[in-house]
């Protein structure tokens, strides 16, 4: 069974839309193990209420921190420590989507980064949005996921813009997805097209 991490180059990128996408193309479980801020509608919600399956198994975030900020400051707010061997991958027999926070280097407490509680035998999911400084950040964390030994993969969000994600897919040898259109609204109906779209090649991963 798959497990795949799905990561952004930065924040609101389009992350949880990926998830949800990638969740509903394989009938995937999905986990999102530290979740900051906007804890009546988290990601596992949102992910809930934009699948269409009955497969899938949201499971619960490790962490649940109040503030919408860098998990190590919300967790401090919180007066907790994030302990990376508390963030245990939920069992299942089912494709698992797991969704990080943030970007790749995203600090969980003083030593340990998101990039530390993807496990060696994740496949993973880079998402890409155009904007000023993009191709710097896409190309830091694709090498960086790289140079560890990771299989990656792209997926871009938003308006095209070829001359930057020619440049992206040219420089880092890696494999793409597909694009994430900027609709004007993402709902069910929205998400199973784009899972439709995409669940061959998810599955060939």
């Amino acid at each position: 069974m798959q497990r795949i991490f799905v990561t952004g180059i930065s924040t609101e990128v389009g992350k949880t839309m990926a998830s949800a996408i990638i969740t509903e193309a394989l009938e995937a479980d999905y986990w999102k193990p530290v979740q900051a801020g906007e804890l009546n509608d988290t990601d596992s919600h949102k992910i809930a209420n934009l699948i269409s399956n009955s497969k899938t198994k949201i499971h619960k975030s490790t962490y649940e921190l109040n503030s919408p900020m860098s998990p190590h400051a919300a967790a401090e707010i919180d007066g907790v420590r994030i302990n990376r061997d508390k963030i245990k991958e939920p069992e299942t027999e089912n494709h698992l989507v797991i969704e990080g926070a943030g970007g790749l280097l995203v600090p969980l407490n003083e030593e340990d980064t998101i990039l530390d509680i993807i496990m060696p035998n994740y496949k993973v999911i880079v998402v890409s949005r155009h904007y000023l400084g993009s191709i710097n950040h896409s190309l830091l964390t694709i090498n960086w996921l790289k140079q560890k030994g990771y299989e990656v993969f792209v997926l871009f969000s938003g308006n095209p813009n070829p001359q930057t994600e020619n440049i992206i897919l040219h420089k880092t040898g890696v494999s793409l997805i597909g694009r994430i259109e900027e609709e004007a609204v993402f709902d069910k109906k929205v998400v199973k097209g784009y899972a439709d779209k995409f669940r061959n090649i998810l599955e060939s991963l």
